[in-house]
């Protein structure tokens, strides 16, 4: 069955413009709650949210739905994603919730869930929930109401196991960090980790007022992180997104370093300590040249949907410990349950002392191949990839790069845009023929 709500990560889009409206979220915190009291006794649901200022009205929405289904409720406040993964399973809890739009701006909001186990909601459940929120909400009897307390130590609570991530003999003392937060829910969080461990940090993006979170700093505008590294004669910046699931990195040469890259050096580090298990699992959207860096090594690689979640899935069923997405979402399954920008860079950082080479030369041994994508909007709800017009375009456009690239059209599950995507060995070719296939894509949305 085809979900209703639930894109590739949770219900999410414009506060205010259905479903992301406090009714239906009311009624969504009902649902989940009706769900999970199947089959349990009364139990707890945490509830963590990012530095968005809608985030207040969700996070009373929530509550009122969840005690009126009879489940007890422990607030987080402003805390990373995978931080609240973490605490569901630390707490014991039947379900862990957070309200963020991740990297999308302040007038965005979302709603997505960790499994008891910390684990994202399967399919199944997300179709259970939706079906439920097509019945009449009945409220549990007065005796039966949820309460709620709040959790005073949070954030120190996840500080100590990041650290706990990286061996006890490694230490960041001698780097110079600048870490930048995205004025997002890791702000209070993220700086104190890297301090703790030894190393000088600066930070930015550190100072949310419930408007700002993801506007020109965090992952996906790294260009202010790039300014400071080089300001600060930094060793290396981070820069995690609104939610700080994700996380993308600059050398001391003030260059990029993306999720591909990072892959690339946790995978060679755990390789060469013989820690690696099974394949390195990434996405139909990562770089050709990770795939073919891996090879050289003789690490196997697979590629699974876009989503973090398809790649935990992936991973699970192949037996592998190290997946993830270009856009810098990395699932260290050996330390975490679900993709977590400041465990990532820990590893990141690790592999770099352990290995005795800084950043820019770790990140030489994968050559990227040029790739170009070309977000174009669209109506939500939209379909027109399977449209004769688009596929014909598809086909010439392979035919253009001679059958060394590739092209990729998608919907994106998070944001009302088709993601043209297109890679190859010559750049001038790869990018004249995704603009042209952007165009042919343009024309059909009109």
């Amino acid at each position: 069955m085809k979900r209703k709500f639930f894109g590739t990560d949770g219900i999410r889009g414009t506060v205010g413009v259905p479903p992301i409206t406090p009714d239906f979220v009311l009624k969504l915190g009902f649902a989940l709650g009706s769900v999970l009291r199947n089959g349990y006794n009364k139990n707890k649901v945490l509830i963590g949210k990012d530095t968005r200022i809608s985030g207040y009205m969700f996070e009373s929405a929530l509550q009122a739905g969840l005690s009126a289904s009879g489940m007890d409720i422990r607030l987080l406040g402003p805390m990373p994603t995978p931080a609240i993964a973490y605490l569901t399973r630390t707490f014991h809890a039947v379900a862990g919730i957070v309200i963020s739009a991740s990297h999308n701006p302040f007038q965005d909001n979302g709603i997505k869930f960790f499994s008891g186990e910390g684990k994202k909601l399967s399919d199944e459940i997300e179709l259970t929930i939706e079906a439920e929120m097509e019945k009449q909400m009945q409220t549990v009897a007065p005796d039966q109401l949820g309460k709620v307390e709040r959790i005073e130590d949070a954030a120190g609570r996840y500080i100590e196991f990041c650290k706990s991530t990286i061996p006890y003999d490694v230490t960041l003392k001698g780097l110079k960090i600048v870490v930048d937060c995205a004025n997002g829910a890791t702000y209070h969080v993220a700086p104190s980790v890297f301090r703790e461990l030894g190393a000088s940090v600066e930070t930015i993006g550190t100072q949310p007022n419930g408007l700002n979170i993801n506007a020109g700093y965090g992952a996906t505008q790294p260009q202010a992180l790039q300014t400071a590294v080089l300001y600060q004669n930094a060793d290396l910046g981070i820069a995690l997104d609104g939610d700080g699931d994700r996380v993308l990195m600059v050398d001391a040469n003030g260059d990029i370093v993306d999720g591909d890259e990072l892959l690339f050096i946790i995978a060679q580090a755990r390789h060469k300590a013989g820690t690696l298990q099974g394949a390195v699992v990434g996405t139909v959207m990562s770089n050709l040249g990770l795939e073919q860096a891996l090879d050289k090594k003789g690490i196997p690689f697979k590629r699974a949907a876009v989503g973090d979640r398809y790649v935990l899935e992936m991973l699970q069923q192949t037996g592998g410990n190290l997946g993830g997405e270009s856009s810098g979402h990395v699932i260290c399954l050996d330390r975490t349950t679900t993709g977590d920008g400041i465990i990532t860079a820990l590893q990141v950082l690790a592999a770099s002392i352990q290995m005795g080479l800084p950043l820019h030369i770790l990140k030489t041994g994968m050559q990227k191949c040029p790739q170009l994508m070309i977000n174009v909007p669209i109506t939500p709800g939209l379909d027109i990839i399977s449209q004769p017009s688009i596929q014909d375009a598809v086909k010439e456009a392979e035919q253009q790069l001679n059958n060394q690239g590739r092209v990729l059209l998608r919907k994106s599950g998070t944001e009302p845009l088709i993601r043209v995507m297109v890679e190859g060995i010559n750049r001038t070719e790869v990018e004249t023929v995704a603009h042209q296939l952007a165009e042919v894509v343009k024309a059909a949305v009109c």
